[in-house]
C-alpha cells in the first residue's frame, strides 16, 4: 500500500494529513505500508508524530523518495534509524561513457569531465554502497590515496557512487595505449602495494582475508586428493592472521593516474592480511583467469597475455625488491597455491561445469594447484 504525501505537513494541517492517510489504511491493510514523499516539501514536529503514531500500528512502514531537504528532518530527529527513510536519489545515464575500472561487483564510468559513477552490478545495491562509502572513509583516513565518493544515484536499474575524479586514466589503459610506460607503472604499482601493506588497520574495521580464503578452502578441496584437500585447509589455516590493510582486488583497471596523483579505485573488497592473499588475486588478474583461454585477460584488461605475464613478474620483482630467481619462484610458488584454491572455489560457484571449456579450466587449475601442494609446506613469507 503506497500511500503519497505532498506539500507542507505541519501543525495547521497535520491532524487533516493523518485522517486522509488513516482513510485509506482503515480497511485494514495488510501489506507493507510505504510513504512516497517526492512532493512532500517541509515536515513540522506535527507531522513526524502522525508518522510516529503510524509506525505504531505498521511497524514495517517505510518512507522513500524524500528529497534533501527533508531528509536532514528525518536524519537530525533521529527517524533514519527508527526506520527505512529512502532518499530521491537524481539519475545518471552511462550510455557512450567509457569504463575506466571493472571488478566483480561494478562498473566504474566516466560521466563528465570531473567524475566518475561506479555502478553496481546488483539491482538492489544500496546496502553494498553504503559499505563501500564506509570503507573507502576509511582508507582515506588511514591515508590511502582514493577518490572520495560524494553522491549516490541511480543508474537505469540498480544505483551507483559518484566520485570527483579528475583527467583520470586506468593502468590498464596506459599499459594498452603507451607499452613503453610498463617500467614506470610498474614501480607506481608497487610502491602503493608497500604503501598499503604498511598500514595498520583499527582492530574491528575491517574483514579478515583469511578467513575468507579459509572458507574457499573448504569448500573447494573435494577437488583435491583427500590429503591434499586437508593440506591446502591446514595450510591456509597456519598463515597468521594480520592487522595490515590489502586492497583485495588491485588491479590495473583499480589503479588511476588523476592528473599527477596515482589513485586506488574500487574499495569494496578492503580487508586486512598478510601480503600473499593480495599477490594472490593480482597474480589471477593477470595469469590465472586466463591460463586456459588467454583472451579473456585481453577482454578484461585490454593488453594482451605477453604483457600480462610481463607485467606480473616484474611487479613481484619490485615488490619483493630481489633479482633473486629461486627466492622469487619460491615466494610465486606459494600465491600461486593461494591463487589456485581461490579460483577453483570461484570457478566452481559461479559455474555449473557441465562446458567441456569449464571442465578444462578447472582440471588445470587443480592439477596445477595439486603439483604446487605435493611441494608446499607453508604458505607465509
Amino acid at each position: 500500500m503506497t500511500i503519497k504525501l505532498q506539500g507542507r505537513i505541519d501543525s495547521a494541517n497535520a491532524a487533516q494529513a493523518e485522517k486522509d492517510i488513516l482513510s485509506r489504511l482503515e480497511a485494514g491493510v495488510k501489506e507493507p505500508v510505504v510513504l512516497d514523499a517526492a512532493a512532500l516539501e517541509y515536515l513540522s514536529s506535527a507531522g513526524l508524530r502522525v508518522i510516529l503514531r503510524l509506525k505504531k500500528t505498521y511497524p514495517d512502514i517505510r518512507i522513500i523518495n524524500v528529497n534533501y531537504d527533508v531528509y536532514e528532518i528525518f536524519e537530525m530527529t533521529g527517524f533514519t534509524e527508527m526506520m527505512d527513510v529512502e532518499k530521491a536519489y537524481r539519475t545518471v545515464s552511462t550510455e557512450g561513457c567509457e569504463v575506466i575500472g571493472e571488478g566483480f561487483n561494478g562498473k566504474v564510468y566516466r560521466i563528465d569531465s570531473d567524475n566518475v559513477v561506479k555502478v553496481y552490478k546488483k539491482a538492489d545495491a544500496l546496502s553494498e554502497i553504503q559499505h563501500e562509502r564506509e570503507v573507502a572513509r576509511l582508507a582515506l583516513i588511514l591515508g590511502v590515496p582514493t577518490a572520495i565518493s560524494y553522491d549516490v544515484v541511480r543508474v537505469g536499474d540498480s544505483y551507483g557512487s559518484v566520485f570527483e575524479l579528475l583527467n583520470a586514466r586506468s593502468f590498464a589503459k596506459i599499459l594498452a595505449e603507451e607499452p613503453e610506460r610498463m617500467e614506470w607503472c610498474v614501480k607506481e604499482y608497487s610502491d602503493m602495494l608497500k604503501k598499503l601493506h604498511g598500514i595498520t588497520v583499527p582492530e574491528g574495521k575491517l574483514p579478515s582475508a583469511r578467513e575468507d580464503m579459509l572458507e574457499a578452502a573448504e569448500r573447494m578441496k573435494s577437488f583435491l586428493p583427500p590429503e591434499l584437500g586437508e593440506k591446502a585447509e591446514r595450510l591456509i589455516s597456519e598463515i597468521p592472521e594480520c592487522d595490515k590493510l590489502i586492497h583485495g582486488d588491485c588491479h590495473t583497471k583499480n589503479i588511476v593516474l588523476a592528473g599527477d596523483e596515482v589513485l586506488l579505485i574500487d574499495m569494496d573488497t578492503l580487508c586486512v592480511g598478510r601480503p600473499v592473499f593480495e599477490l594472490a588475486q593480482m597474480y589471477n588478474s593477470y595469469i590465472g583467469f586466463s591460463e586456459y583461454d588467454h583472451g579473456i585477460v585481453k577482454e578484461f584488461q585490454g593488453f594482451d597475455q605477453e604483457t600480462a605475464s610481463e607485467f606480473w613478474e616484474k611487479t613481484l620483482r619490485a615488490y619483493l625488491n630481489t633479482e633473486d630467481d629461486e627466492k622469487i619462484g619460491r615466494i610465486e610458488d606459494k600465491i600461486r597455491c593461494v591463487a589456485y584454491i581461490d579460483l577453483i572455489d570461484w570457478k566452481s560457484r559461479h559455474s555449473d561445469l557441465s562446458s567441456p571449456e569449464d571442465k578444462a579450466t578447472i582440471a588445470l587449475w587443480t592439477e596445477n594447484l595439486t603439483e604446487l601442494l605435493k611441494r608446499t609446506d607453508s604458505l607465509d613469507f
